[in-house]
């Protein structure tokens, strides 16, 4: 047939000879993470510059080699003989051929990972570009990471990008799959790099807890108060010892500097504890992140919480024995974004039996303290901000009054300081025990004096008041800015003008300053005028006292060690009913009140300076209003 092929024809489709080139999936479209681009730091994602590895069916292929040993002996990287030998010592030694060969020292870690990336097509990182503290944090787990020698460089979406050494290893990407429900993706990292990131991160947590954390102690955790979800398997992270170190060590620190709370913060990047000492913030150590839900769990079954309950704030109290000496510790949690907010109140009930003088009343503001509190009845109230000591001053009070003949009953939320001797109740709003409902239980106990926490609302004002005028004394607080203010403040709240006049005694307004240090303060020099603005008055000037200044030594905090407070004691004198019952303005008491010699708090913050007792600054600080 004229035309017709002489042979066989060629198949359609199929070439005589073809080239094969290992295709791999697509180059990944990872952008850059911010501050990538700076032009300083090159970017850690590189395209591959190696030509493709090429093959021909023509080349005979190594049968025994497959993987990444084929790829490098391809590139010219090893030779087919030493490939050959060391997936063999791979396998004897029960190691990965990627671990060989750099063991071997025949292929650089720089070299595989050109040659993988060239040969796959997969984007490259410089580890060292990367800030760790910026991947992600436990998205993969750290036992995974360690056994297959990866590492989580970032999220985008449900996209997890992978870093490691070996991409052919299948088995670590479907445990990953599984394990965090994303969709990795692998990205080329130098393997010598690698290694020492994941070394590193897995001895930073346990070498950081260890240097920082010291001996065992003993924390009294009653036996009947366990929890169900404490016999679970959770647990078994939480008694990391290591961590159980760290949280003792932090707590017997604190301790020790005196601090009156501690905050455990987690953030995106970085943990951190912080300490108050003398109303001031510190921060004292960043141990690792990896500890936070272990830290967190640990503290939460010491404090009887839910470990399980995450989601919302919980309130719990502990327990430590130091020494021969318990100290009693109040936990908050709060859901934050990067994990629950833990703050540790220290209450040391010791700190009610200093006794008045220690809490830096002047002599004829602790005579009109003490001339209130012995009536057989009345109202005596404590206002001030959150922290400045209303709950000592009132248990210094209760101290001061608790005799055998005395039957003294307290409504707190919660009772913060164990005093022996007095009968103290939690509130407890689930069950329906509240401020009132205590207060009316108490009025059936034939009590002698009832403290209550904090008047909130008007029904807990009136049953007060009540109280006061039917043979009982009251003591409470309420969150004013001053002693005036606490009166015009119970007029909003509902209350009459009589039942004020009729049963208020007195009441403190009180404020926290830092207490200079005795060894190392030095005297000051202000300028007249700074002196005159900040309330001093010429009389004043009579050169009998000079202000000090805080300069800091190895028995203080920046020059200060303790704290003291100002008051303001306002006796509810006759002239003052009269203008409680005109419904007269805080203004009007306050200027019945100076008449009447009683200074606000600015003026008592005066007389520490004068008295060398804190600096100028510290009470400009606490009574700038």
């Amino acid at each position: 047939m004229p035309g017709a092929p002489t042979g066989h024809a060629p198949v359609h489709g199929r070439r005589t000879r073809e080239k094969l080139t290992p295709r791999g999936p697509p180059a990944l479209p990872v952008r850059a993470p911010h501050g990538w681009h700076n032009r300083r730091t090159p970017p850690p994602f590189r395209r591959p510059t190696q030509p493709p590895v090429e093959t021909t069916l023509a080349e005979p292929l190594q049968s025994a080699l497959s993987g990444v040993a084929r790829m490098l002996v391809h590139a010219g990287k090893l030779p087919a003989k030493a490939a050959e030998d060391l997936v063999k010592q791979a396998r004897e030694k029960k190691i990965s051929f990627v671990n060989a060969v750099i063991a071997s020292g025949q292929v650089s870690p720089a070299d595989l990972a050109h040659t993988l990336s060239s040969a796959l097509a997969l984007p490259l990182l410089d580890l060292g570009a990367m800030d760790p503290q910026r991947m992600p944090q436990n998205v993969i787990d750290a036992k995974l990471m360690q056994q297959y020698q990866v590492v989580a460089l970032s999220r985008r979406g449900n996209r997890l990008f992978v870093g490691g050494a070996d991409p052919t290893d299948l088995e670590v990407i479907e445990r990953i799959k599984f394990a965090t429900q994303l969709q990795p993706e692998w990205v080329i990292v130098e393997h010598d790099k690698l290694s020492k990131l994941l070394s590193s991160a897995s001895a930073s947590a346990a070498e950081t807890l260890e240097s920082i954390a010291g001996g065992d102690f003993d924390f009294d955790i009653a036996e009947e108060d366990a929890t169900p979800q404490q016999e679970s398997a959770e647990l078994a992270d939480v008694e990391d010892a290591p961590v159980v170190r760290f949280l003792q060590k932090m707590l017997v620190d604190a301790i020790n500097l005196r601090a009156s709370d501690l905050h455990f913060e987690p953030y995106e990047f970085h943990y951190r504890v912080r300490f108050r000492v003398d109303g001031e913030l510190r921060e004292i150590t960043q141990p690792p992140i990896a500890i936070k839900d272990k830290l967190s769990s640990r503290i939460k079954v010491i404090s009887r919480l839910d470990i399980a309950e995450r989601r919302v704030p919980q309130d719990g109290r502990m327990k430590l024995k130091f020494g021969a000496k318990s100290i009693d510790f109040r936990v908050s949690t709060l859901p934050t974004l990067f994990g629950e907010k833990i703050v540790i109140r220290i209450l040391d009930s010791s700190s009610a039996k200093l006794g008045i003088d220690a809490l830096g009343y002047e002599k004829i503001e602790k005579e009109r303290l003490l001339a209130a509190i012995y009536r057989p009845y009345g109202m005596v109230l404590v206002t001030g901000p959150t922290g400045s000591g209303k709950t000592v001053s009132l248990y210094t009070c209760l101290n001061i009054l608790n005799q055998p003949g005395v039957n003294i009953s307290t409504v707190e939320d919660p009772a913060e300081i164990n005093l022996p001797g007095i009968n103290q109740v939690n509130v407890n709003d689930k069950a329906g025990l509240n401020f009132s409902a205590a207060l009316k239980s108490f009025l059936r106990q034939d009590p002698d004096i009832i403290m209550v926490g904090e008047i909130r609302d008007l029904e807990t004002a009136d049953i007060a008041i009540k109280a006061a005028q039917t043979g009982h004394m009251v003591m409470s607080t309420l969150h004013t800015n001053d002693a005036p203010k606490t009166l015009t403040r119970l007029l909003n709240m509902g209350v009459a003008p009589f039942n004020i006049a009729s049963s208020v005694l007195l009441i403190t307004a009180q404020r926290l300053v830092r207490r200079l240090c005795e060894n190392c303060k030095q005297p000051a020099e202000y300028p007249r005028e700074a002196l005159l603005k900040a309330g001093f008055v010429e009389e004043d000037f009579d050169g009998s006292w000079k202000p000090y200044r805080a300069v800091g030594c190895n028995n203080c905090t920046n020059g200060y060690r303790g704290r003291l407070g100002l008051y303001q004691v306002l006796p509810i004198t006759e002239a003052i009913q009269r203008i409680i019952l005109a419904e007269g303005t805080a203004m009007d008491i306050a200027e019945q009140a100076k008449k009447e010699g009683v200074r606000d708090l600015r003026q008592s913050g005066l007389v520490k300076v004068r008295g060398g007792i804190t600096t100028l600054e510290e009470v400009l600080s606490a009574t700038n209003e």
